[in-house]
């Protein structure tokens, strides 16, 4: 089995011609193609980046806003639970917790009245008596931000971040 090798170049030289000019013509048209549509890529990226963005950036400023209400709320009810104990009588008891209460959610940006957002239950009924407990529930109302009055009027739109905590009466403390 003998072959003709110049007529399998030959083949093989106008097969090599034909993708060539196949390619070079396809480049050719990829070059005028994207003549009218030069800047779009652009104003694509803009208008995806947006879309994406400002909920991205929504959602992190609403968790948050959301995160330090609950750092206030569990530093709040600590606060007015150990300041509670200590106390000599159950009125300055509390006092003493609503102060301590307002410094803590003053801390992290909140203005509630720590009055209205703190409750103090006592276990045993003289309050403050030795071995009982002082139960401290702290509970504020988060809004979302940026979002207008219109719209809360008709949906409530907050979120109640809240925290209990207990504290032990010192069992070998005089009686109040």
């Amino acid at each position: 089995m003998t072959t003709d090798r110049p007529q399998a170049l030959r083949r093989a030289s106008r097969a090599s011609t034909a993708v060539r000019r196949a390619v070079d013509g396809l480049r050719a048209r990829l070059a005028t193609a994207g003549g009218p549509d030069d800047g779009n890529a652009v104003l694509e990226f803009l208008g995806v980046a947006l879309v994406l963005l400002v909920p991205t950036v929504y959602l992190v400023l609403v968790l948050g806003r959301l995160q330090a209400a609950t750092f206030a709320v569990e530093g709040a009810a600590r606060e007015a639970a150990r300041t509670a104990v200590s106390a000599d009588d159950p009125a300055q008891a509390s006092r003493r917790a609503a102060a301590a209460a307002g410094i803590a959610l003053r801390d992290q940006g909140f203005d509630d009245d720590p009055s209205s957002a703190l409750t103090l239950s006592c276990s045993s009924s003289p309050c403050l008596a030795p071995g009982s407990t002082v139960a401290a529930h702290v509970e504020v109302v988060v809004p979302l931000p940026f979002v207008p009055t219109f719209v809360r009027d008709v949906v409530p739109l907050e979120v109640p971040v809240s925290a209990d905590r207990v504290a032990p009466v010192d069992t070998y403390r005089a009686r109040p």
